[in-house]
């Protein structure tokens, strides 16, 4: 069944049964900072009802509930993809759902997009061959701010170079399609969507190069990258009604 997070969340609490069901779960998450605000995130909305645990031990999913690591090195995306096969090697036998997400960091202009993937689907591939009875969950990659106005029109005028992060949100986006595109019928966390939406529906784009491309919504963030305590919270809610719904 192919999953897509909901955009249409509000900011209130979740029900109590989307928190029970989540916290039903034995998962892992492997992630970096963006990951970590994401776990704050469900920290907010839960109040402590989801048993969050760090570490990559089977020991620690004896019981139900969120384990999490931080994987690999930003800005080495290959290393998230070993790290993240070891740590279900490690955990094998005491995991329902696992899922790990890229950076914004392990993607700059000029990211060999097409190769990536091909890397991310052969170790995706081989965890579920291994772990079949492991419910894998894709996640696409987050999207930063893009500046726009008068200010930034100016300095590109003035440079002839694309604001920050316009390139590469493009490359971000380029992955992301693919993922969408290849993996239908997968379970997919569209949290590049969710960071991208208002919440009045609207989505948060800007022009590059002919193409209307997606962006971080800068309500959502304090820095243009790492998500706010709005933003954060919207991620978490979504996150665990798609955790919820998973067969």
């Amino acid at each position: 069944m192919f999953l897509t997070a909901l955009l249409t969340l509000s900011a209130t609490a979740l029900a109590d049964e989307v928190v029970q069901k989540a916290a039903s779960r034995r998962i892992f998450f492997g992630h970096q900072s963006v990951g970590a605000n994401i776990l704050d995130g469900v920290n907010d909305v839960t109040s402590g009802k989801l048993r969050i645990r760090e570490g990559r031990t089977g020991a620690l999913l004896e019981n139900p509930g969120l384990l999490h690591a931080r994987l690999g090195e930003n800005e080495a995306p290959l290393s998230k993809l070993s790290d993240f096969e070891a740590a279900l090697d490690a955990l094998a036998g005491h995991v329902d759902i696992a899922f790990f997400k890229f950076c914004y960091v392990d993607f700059d202009a000029h990211t060999d997009v097409e190769a990536l993937f091909r890397a991310y689907l052969a170790t995706l591939e081989r965890l579920q061959q291994r772990y079949p009875e492991v419910t894998f969950v894709h996640v696409t990659v987050p999207l930063t701010v893009v500046p726009q106005g008068a200010k930034a029109w100016l300095k590109q005028a003035l440079t002839q170079e694309a604001p920050w992060g316009a390139k590469e949100n493009e490359v971000r986006h380029r992955f992301n399609t693919l993922l969408r595109a290849r993996l239908q019928g997968q379970p997919l966390f569209d949290l590049a969507a969710l960071q991208s939406t208002r919440p009045d529906g609207t989505a948060a784009s800007y022009e590059h190069q002919g193409q209307t491309l997606p962006a971080l919504v800068p309500g959502y963030s304090d820095d243009g990258q790492h998500l706010n305590s709005v933003g954060r919270r919207r991620v978490a809610e979504a996150l665990l009604t798609f955790l919820a719904r998973l067969p």
